[in-house]
Protein backbone atom coordinates (compact mmCIF):
# COMPACT_ATOMS: atom_id res chain seq x y z
CA UNK A 1 0.00 0.00 0.00
CA UNK A 2 3.04 2.40 0.19
CA UNK A 3 2.17 5.24 3.16
CA UNK A 4 0.31 4.23 5.71
CA UNK A 5 -2.03 7.59 5.95
CA UNK A 6 -4.00 5.84 8.75
CA UNK A 7 -0.68 4.80 10.69
CA UNK A 8 0.61 8.44 10.37
CA UNK A 9 -3.09 9.87 12.07
CA UNK A 10 -2.95 7.17 14.91
CA UNK A 11 -6.36 6.15 13.94
CA UNK A 12 -8.49 2.85 12.50
CA UNK A 13 -10.21 2.49 9.49
CA UNK A 14 -13.25 2.90 10.99
CA UNK A 15 -12.40 6.27 11.80
CA UNK A 16 -14.78 9.41 11.15
CA UNK A 17 -15.05 12.22 10.35
CA UNK A 18 -14.40 13.77 14.21
CA UNK A 19 -12.14 11.39 14.47
CA UNK A 20 -9.83 12.55 11.79
CA UNK A 21 -10.48 16.18 12.67
CA UNK A 22 -9.43 15.26 16.10
CA UNK A 23 -6.25 13.30 15.21
CA UNK A 24 -5.54 15.78 12.73
CA UNK A 25 -5.68 18.91 14.93
CA UNK A 26 -3.65 17.31 17.95
CA UNK A 27 -0.16 16.16 15.40
CA UNK A 28 -0.75 19.03 13.67
CA UNK A 29 -0.13 21.13 16.81
CA UNK A 30 2.64 18.75 17.70
CA UNK A 31 4.10 18.58 14.75
CA UNK A 32 3.98 22.19 13.09
CA UNK A 33 7.72 23.23 11.94
CA UNK A 34 7.58 26.43 13.85
CA UNK A 35 6.68 24.85 17.58
CA UNK A 36 9.91 22.49 16.94
CA UNK A 37 12.88 24.50 16.16
CA UNK A 38 15.64 22.10 17.11
CA UNK A 39 14.46 19.31 14.92
CA UNK A 40 12.62 21.32 11.92
CA UNK A 41 13.58 18.96 9.24
CA UNK A 42 11.89 15.92 10.97
CA UNK A 43 8.78 18.66 11.94
CA UNK A 44 8.50 19.84 8.39
CA UNK A 45 8.26 16.07 7.20
CA UNK A 46 5.43 14.41 9.66
CA UNK A 47 3.60 18.04 9.37
CA UNK A 48 3.65 16.99 5.30
CA UNK A 49 2.65 13.41 6.09
CA UNK A 50 -0.06 14.55 8.78
CA UNK A 51 -1.67 17.04 6.17
CA UNK A 52 -1.39 14.38 2.59
CA UNK A 53 -3.13 11.74 5.20
CA UNK A 54 -6.20 14.14 6.26
CA UNK A 55 -6.37 15.61 2.60
CA UNK A 56 -6.73 11.82 1.56
CA UNK A 57 -9.15 10.15 4.28
CA UNK A 58 -10.86 13.20 5.04
CA UNK A 59 -12.02 13.01 1.08
CA UNK A 60 -14.39 10.05 0.75
CA UNK A 61 -13.88 9.50 -3.00
CA UNK A 62 -9.64 9.49 -2.05
CA UNK A 63 -10.40 7.69 0.55
CA UNK A 64 -12.24 4.35 -1.03
CA UNK A 65 -9.34 4.67 -3.82
CA UNK A 66 -6.96 4.25 -1.34
CA UNK A 67 -8.59 1.98 0.76
CA UNK A 68 -8.89 -0.59 -1.91
CA UNK A 69 -5.95 0.23 -4.40
CA UNK A 70 -3.42 2.62 -1.68
CA UNK A 71 -1.36 5.29 -2.55
CA UNK A 72 -0.50 4.11 -6.46
CA UNK A 73 -4.31 4.16 -6.72
CA UNK A 74 -4.63 7.74 -6.27
CA UNK A 75 -1.94 8.62 -7.92
CA UNK A 76 -3.23 6.47 -10.95
CA UNK A 77 -6.63 8.12 -10.29
CA UNK A 78 -5.72 11.81 -9.82
CA UNK A 79 -7.23 13.99 -12.22
CA UNK A 80 -6.19 17.61 -12.69
CA UNK A 81 -8.64 20.39 -10.70
CA UNK A 82 -10.05 23.53 -11.78
CA UNK A 83 -8.05 25.51 -9.23
CA UNK A 84 -5.04 23.91 -10.08
CA UNK A 85 -2.11 25.87 -11.67
CA UNK A 86 -0.38 24.79 -14.89
CA UNK A 87 2.45 23.17 -13.04
CA UNK A 88 -0.01 20.83 -11.32
CA UNK A 89 0.14 22.54 -7.65
CA UNK A 90 -2.87 22.66 -5.68
CA UNK A 91 -2.99 25.89 -3.39
CA UNK A 92 -4.43 24.58 -0.54
CA UNK A 93 -1.16 23.46 1.13
CA UNK A 94 -0.68 22.61 4.55
CA UNK A 95 -0.36 25.88 6.25
CA UNK A 96 -3.73 26.17 4.99
CA UNK A 97 -5.42 23.20 5.95
CA UNK A 98 -3.63 24.23 9.69
CA UNK A 99 -5.09 27.72 8.96
CA UNK A 100 -8.78 25.46 8.47
CA UNK A 101 -8.30 24.69 11.88
CA UNK A 102 -6.73 26.70 14.04
CA UNK A 103 -7.94 30.49 12.31
CA UNK A 104 -4.70 31.60 11.10
CA UNK A 105 -1.78 30.16 9.56
CA UNK A 106 1.41 30.45 10.10
CA UNK A 107 1.30 30.30 13.95
CA UNK A 108 3.65 32.18 15.74
CA UNK A 109 5.12 29.83 18.43
CA UNK A 110 8.22 32.56 19.36
CA UNK A 111 10.41 30.40 17.31
CA UNK A 112 11.76 33.38 14.72
CA UNK A 113 11.35 36.35 17.09
CA UNK A 114 8.09 38.74 17.33
CA UNK A 115 5.75 38.98 14.98
CA UNK A 116 7.29 36.78 12.28
CA UNK A 117 7.41 33.15 12.09
CA UNK A 118 9.75 31.14 9.64
CA UNK A 119 8.05 29.06 6.74
CA UNK A 120 9.70 26.48 4.58
CA UNK A 121 9.10 24.99 1.46
CA UNK A 122 9.00 21.39 -0.04
CA UNK A 123 11.61 20.32 -2.90
CA UNK A 124 8.48 19.75 -5.30
CA UNK A 125 9.37 16.31 -5.98
CA UNK A 126 9.54 12.70 -4.39
CA UNK A 127 6.77 11.72 -1.83
CA UNK A 128 4.45 9.97 -4.21
CA UNK A 129 1.76 11.52 -6.39
CA UNK A 130 1.20 14.54 -3.59
CA UNK A 131 3.78 16.07 -3.89
CA UNK A 132 2.25 18.66 -6.51
CA UNK A 133 -0.73 19.25 -3.95
CA UNK A 134 1.53 19.94 -1.00
CA UNK A 135 3.01 22.87 -2.67
CA UNK A 136 4.64 24.40 0.90
CA UNK A 137 5.22 28.07 0.11
CA UNK A 138 5.92 31.02 1.96
CA UNK A 139 2.65 32.83 4.09
CA UNK A 140 2.37 35.62 5.20
CA UNK A 141 1.41 37.16 8.67
CA UNK A 142 -2.58 36.95 8.67
CA UNK A 143 -4.64 37.96 11.05
CA UNK A 144 -6.48 36.56 14.11
CA UNK A 145 -3.84 34.33 14.78
CA UNK A 146 -4.16 32.57 18.38
CA UNK A 147 -2.70 33.53 20.96
CA UNK A 148 -0.81 31.97 23.80
CA UNK A 149 -2.23 33.08 26.93
CA UNK A 150 -0.57 33.49 30.09
CA UNK A 151 0.98 30.60 31.84
CA UNK A 152 -1.27 29.44 34.83
CA UNK A 153 1.35 28.60 38.04
CA UNK A 154 0.56 26.19 40.66
CA UNK A 155 2.32 25.84 43.76
CA UNK A 156 3.28 22.11 44.86
CA UNK A 157 4.46 21.90 48.57
CA UNK A 158 7.26 19.20 48.67
CA UNK A 159 8.98 18.18 52.48
CA UNK A 160 12.39 18.88 52.92
CA UNK A 161 12.94 15.17 53.14
CA UNK A 162 11.56 15.03 49.35
CA UNK A 163 13.65 17.85 48.06
CA UNK A 164 16.75 15.89 49.98
CA UNK A 165 16.31 12.56 48.52
CA UNK A 166 14.26 13.28 45.34
CA UNK A 167 10.87 11.87 44.61
CA UNK A 168 8.37 11.12 41.76
CA UNK A 169 4.89 13.02 42.18
CA UNK A 170 2.09 12.24 40.42
CA UNK A 171 -0.76 15.08 39.61
CA UNK A 172 -4.35 14.72 38.44
CA UNK A 173 -5.47 17.60 36.56
CA UNK A 174 -9.01 18.99 35.09
CA UNK A 175 -8.72 21.36 32.26
CA UNK A 176 -11.44 22.85 29.65
CA UNK A 177 -9.96 22.64 25.58
CA UNK A 178 -11.36 22.86 22.20
CA UNK A 179 -11.96 19.79 20.19
CA UNK A 180 -11.88 20.69 15.96
CA UNK A 181 -15.47 21.34 15.98
CA UNK A 182 -15.00 24.02 18.40
CA UNK A 183 -16.84 21.93 21.23
CA UNK A 184 -15.92 22.15 24.86
CA UNK A 185 -14.48 19.02 26.06
CA UNK A 186 -13.38 18.33 30.01
CA UNK A 187 -10.18 16.84 30.37
CA UNK A 188 -8.48 14.47 33.14
CA UNK A 189 -4.86 13.63 33.27
CA UNK A 190 -2.58 12.53 35.62
CA UNK A 191 1.33 14.64 35.30
CA UNK A 192 3.93 12.83 36.62
CA UNK A 193 6.85 15.66 37.84
CA UNK A 194 10.45 14.22 39.03
CA UNK A 195 11.50 16.02 42.00
CA UNK A 196 15.30 15.87 41.87
CA UNK A 197 17.48 16.25 45.23
CA UNK A 198 18.60 19.84 46.07
CA UNK A 199 15.95 21.62 44.39
CA UNK A 200 14.98 25.05 45.83
CA UNK A 201 11.43 26.43 46.90
CA UNK A 202 10.30 28.60 43.38
CA UNK A 203 12.12 25.99 41.19
CA UNK A 204 9.50 25.99 38.80
CA UNK A 205 8.52 23.14 35.94
CA UNK A 206 6.56 23.85 33.13
CA UNK A 207 4.26 21.25 31.06
CA UNK A 208 3.03 23.36 27.53
CA UNK A 209 -0.29 22.95 26.64
CA UNK A 210 -1.50 21.94 29.36
CA UNK A 211 -3.64 24.22 30.66
CA UNK A 212 -6.95 25.70 30.06
CA UNK A 213 -7.96 26.45 26.58
CA UNK A 214 -10.37 29.22 25.64
CA UNK A 215 -12.17 29.08 22.17
CA UNK A 216 -9.96 30.48 19.20
CA UNK A 217 -6.94 30.57 21.66
CA UNK A 218 -3.91 28.31 22.06
CA UNK A 219 -4.21 26.07 25.56
CA UNK A 220 -2.22 27.96 28.16
CA UNK A 221 1.19 26.65 29.63
CA UNK A 222 0.73 25.11 33.26
CA UNK A 223 3.31 25.41 35.76
CA UNK A 224 4.49 24.43 38.74
CA UNK A 225 6.19 26.33 41.90
CA UNK A 226 7.93 24.14 44.36
CA UNK A 227 6.88 24.84 47.85
CA UNK A 228 8.72 23.93 50.83
CA UNK A 229 6.82 22.75 53.65
CA UNK A 230 8.21 23.44 57.36
CA UNK A 231 10.40 20.97 58.68
CA UNK A 232 10.29 19.95 62.70
CA UNK A 233 13.69 20.26 62.92
CA UNK A 234 15.88 21.26 60.44
CA UNK A 235 15.76 24.41 58.94
CA UNK A 236 16.95 25.50 55.39
CA UNK A 237 19.71 28.38 54.58
CA UNK A 238 20.89 28.04 50.70
CA UNK A 239 22.53 24.35 50.29
CA UNK A 240 22.97 24.44 53.99
CA UNK A 241 20.55 22.67 56.56
CA UNK A 242 20.58 23.95 60.13
CA UNK A 243 19.68 22.69 63.82
CA UNK A 244 19.09 24.21 66.91
CA UNK A 245 20.74 22.06 69.80
CA UNK A 246 20.00 22.26 73.59
CA UNK A 247 22.83 20.94 75.44
CA UNK A 248 23.98 21.43 79.52
CA UNK A 249 26.11 23.69 80.84
CA UNK A 250 28.40 20.49 82.20
CA UNK A 251 28.02 19.11 78.09
CA UNK A 252 29.28 22.40 76.84
CA UNK A 253 32.51 22.99 79.10
CA UNK A 254 33.34 19.26 79.77
CA UNK A 255 32.96 17.71 75.66
CA UNK A 256 29.58 16.00 74.26
CA UNK A 257 28.06 13.70 71.17
CA UNK A 258 25.14 15.25 69.15
CA UNK A 259 23.11 12.12 67.87
CA UNK A 260 20.94 13.28 65.00
CA UNK A 261 18.58 11.40 62.47
CA UNK A 262 19.15 12.49 59.20
CA UNK A 263 16.79 13.89 56.14
CA UNK A 264 17.25 10.58 54.59
CA UNK A 265 17.08 8.33 58.08
CA UNK A 266 20.49 8.12 58.71
CA UNK A 267 21.80 7.74 62.43
CA UNK A 268 24.57 11.10 62.25
CA UNK A 269 27.07 11.36 65.43
CA UNK A 270 28.50 14.56 66.04
CA UNK A 271 31.65 14.87 68.76
CA UNK A 272 31.61 17.98 70.31
CA UNK A 273 34.90 18.80 71.96
CA UNK A 274 35.58 22.75 71.90
CA UNK A 275 34.10 24.31 74.85
CA UNK A 276 30.64 25.63 73.72
CA UNK A 277 29.39 29.17 74.41
CA UNK A 278 25.76 30.54 74.12
CA UNK A 279 24.98 30.88 70.29
CA UNK A 280 28.11 28.92 69.27
CA UNK A 281 27.59 27.37 65.59
CA UNK A 282 29.34 23.93 65.27
CA UNK A 283 29.43 23.41 61.02
CA UNK A 284 29.76 19.79 59.66
CA UNK A 285 30.66 19.51 55.66
CA UNK A 286 29.01 17.70 53.40
CA UNK A 287 25.52 16.86 55.38
CA UNK A 288 23.40 19.53 53.89
CA UNK A 289 21.41 19.78 51.41
CA UNK A 290 22.68 17.90 47.79
CA UNK A 291 23.82 20.42 45.17
CA UNK A 292 21.73 20.45 42.19
CA UNK A 293 24.10 21.58 39.90
CA UNK A 294 26.98 19.57 41.59
CA UNK A 295 26.00 16.17 41.76
CA UNK A 296 27.66 14.22 44.86
CA UNK A 297 28.44 17.30 46.88
CA UNK A 298 26.17 18.97 49.63
CA UNK A 299 26.07 22.12 51.43
CA UNK A 300 27.09 22.15 55.49
CA UNK A 301 25.09 21.02 58.20
CA UNK A 302 25.45 23.62 60.79
CA UNK A 303 24.70 22.78 64.47
CA UNK A 304 23.51 26.25 66.66
CA UNK A 305 23.98 25.25 70.33
CA UNK A 306 22.11 27.22 73.20
CA UNK A 307 23.38 26.21 76.89
CA UNK A 308 21.08 25.84 79.35
CA UNK A 309 22.47 26.73 82.64
CA UNK A 310 21.03 25.42 86.32
CA UNK A 311 18.44 27.19 88.01
CA UNK A 312 19.51 26.40 91.09
CA UNK A 313 23.05 25.25 92.62
CA UNK A 314 24.30 24.15 96.34
CA UNK A 315 26.86 26.13 98.23
CA UNK A 316 29.29 23.25 97.32
CA UNK A 317 28.56 23.02 93.68
CA UNK A 318 29.01 26.86 93.17
CA UNK A 319 32.09 26.63 95.20
CA UNK A 320 33.25 23.60 93.54
CA UNK A 321 32.73 25.56 90.02
CA UNK A 322 34.41 28.52 91.27
CA UNK A 323 37.63 26.53 92.20
CA UNK A 324 37.38 24.49 88.77
CA UNK A 325 37.14 27.65 86.46
CA UNK A 326 39.09 30.21 88.24
CA UNK A 327 42.30 29.36 86.42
Amino acid sequence: MGVDYYNILKVDKNATEDDLKKAYRKLAMKWHPDKNPTNKKEAEANFKQISEAYVVLSDPQRRIVYDQHGEQGLNDNRQPQENESSSGNNPRSAEDIFAEFFGSSPLNFGSSGPGRSQRFQSDGGGGGGFSGDFNFRKHSERPNTPKKPPHVETKLPCSLEELYSGSTRKMKISRTTFDACGREVKETEILSIGVKPGWKKGTKITFPDKGNQQLNQLPADLVFVIDEKPHEFFKRDGNDLIVNQKITLAEAIGGTSINLRTLDKRSLSVPVKNIVSPGYEHVVSNEGMPITKEPGHRGNLRIIFEVKFPKKLTPEQRAGLKRALRG
